[in-house]
């Protein structure tokens, strides 16, 4: 008989941070399976309509720290529902938007909230379980965001071919109210920890492994979003899938995540460093194949799934060594900056990927991609490896990773 490694209790507040996962993934990504239909609304380019993404990510980059630092004032339960129940108002915002203005806006608060959700997410899960079920927690949180990747934007675009994109936005916000119940009814109140001080950050960020992290996620996200933000208009006009197949190919790309996090569990306890070093050199070498995989036909789609396997596997791995090297306490304010950073290059990697579509080099976009992983793979061998292995041997260290 199946048994559970924590009390349920536990199990379905964890469950309920994963589903909250899935719909924040979806919708932070969902344009991007929508962009065609959006333009024609507001009658602009695909690479004018991509500036939504670009604006969300670097709105989340910006608000990040801030806001995660004003709702830590808050009781974690109640701050955890006021950020989800914000979510939900900004998805009806964006479904009734007359102008392109007004589903900014909407898409911004939005953010506010997402800004909040990513920097406390995978902290509350850990603190969910006792440290030895910690990788169960965030490998949860993984689940849910590979849930988002094979039925989120899949799942978003379906809506929008069969309805129209504004019942996309309708449906999410009526899926994050649910969630809203859920968590009201099972999320648990939690014990307080140590308060995080603003006089710790900057000793927080002197530390060379810190910084090395927030380096390499920032030129990681770049690379990958560089590509991901436009696979849509590159699965259409460069490897000439039809649009039903596009949509089969985001399915399975996304179901590479749940691939991922099982790669992450087994390879991260047993070997952290190769595990990731192993996943960003396998990026660099998908995206530097990425336009002569387009003579593949139907077999490209074998390109962006082992992309996101390694993708995956590179994003939960370095949240676990942030988690790792932090306390408890400094955790949601050391995960807002990642989220921050994270968003950055998504909103970099979209922006480089619209410059290329625009010059009408979309088939060569793999290469830059390429460029910017390798840059990360380079601090990564020199200076995080080598910081953290000093880290880790200190005694103040091993105290603070009990």
């Amino acid at each position: 008989m199946f048994q559970l490694p924590i009390p349920l209790k536990y199990f379905l507040a964890l469950l309920g941070i994963t589903v909250s996962v899935v719909v924040f993934n979806t919708s932070e990504f969902m344009p991007i399976g929508l962009l065609i239909d959006m333009s024609a609304s507001f009658g602009k380019t695909e690479a004018q309509m991509g500036h939504i993404v670009t604006i969300y990510a670097w709105a989340v980059a910006i608000l990040s720290l801030p806001l995660t630092i004003l709702a830590m004032k808050l009781e974690v339960r109640r701050m955890l529902l006021l950020t989800v129940g914000i979510f939900a108002v900004g998805q009806f915002g964006a479904a009734f938007a007359t102008s392109y203005e007004l589903l900014v806006a909407a898409r911004l608060l939005v953010a506010s909230a997402h800004a909040v959700f990513w920097s406390v997410a995978a902290p509350l899960a850990t603190r969910l379980v006792v440290r030895e079920h910690r990788p169960f927690a965030l490998s949860m949180v993984v689940v849910g965001s590979s849930i988002a990747m094979v039925a989120g934007i899949p799942f978003g675009r379906f809506i929008g071919l069969l309805f129209g994109w504004r019942e996309t936005f309708l449906v999410i916000g009526a899926i994050a109210l649910a969630v809203l119940v859920y968590l009201f009814f099972l999320f648990p109140k939690l014990y307080e920890t140590k308060p995080f001080s603003l006089k710790e950050l900057p000793a927080l960020l002197r530390r060379p492994s810190i910084l090395a992290i927030y380096a390499i996620v920032v030129l990681f996200a770049t690379s990958y979003f560089v590509t991901y933000s436009y696979i849509e208009p590159f699965l259409r006009f460069v490897a000439g899938f039809a649009p039903e197949t596009v949509t089969l190919t985001l399915m399975l790309v996304g179901a590479s995540g749940l691939l991922g996090s099982t790669i992450f569990s087994f390879g991260y306890t047993r070997s952290r460093m190769k595990t990731i070093g192993g996943a960003m050199l396998s990026i660099a070498l998908l995206f530097g194949l990425w336009q002569a995989g387009t003579l593949l036909g139907f077999f490209f789609v074998l390109l962006p799934i082992l992309a996101g396997i390694a993708s995956i596997v590179f994003n939960v791995a370095f949240q676990a060594e942030l988690i790792r090297a932090v306390s408890l306490g400094a955790a949601p304010v050391a995960m807002s900056i990642f989220s921050g950073i994270f968003n950055v290059g998504i909103g970099g990697g979209t922006a480089i990927g619209s410059l290329v579509a625009s010059y009408d080099a979309l088939p060569y976009i793999g290469y830059a991609a390429a460029l910017f992983v390798l840059a990360a793979y380079v601090i990564f061998h020199r200076i995080y490896r080598p910081a953290i292995a000093k880290e880790e041997h200190a005694p103040s260290s091993r105290q603070r990773l009990s």
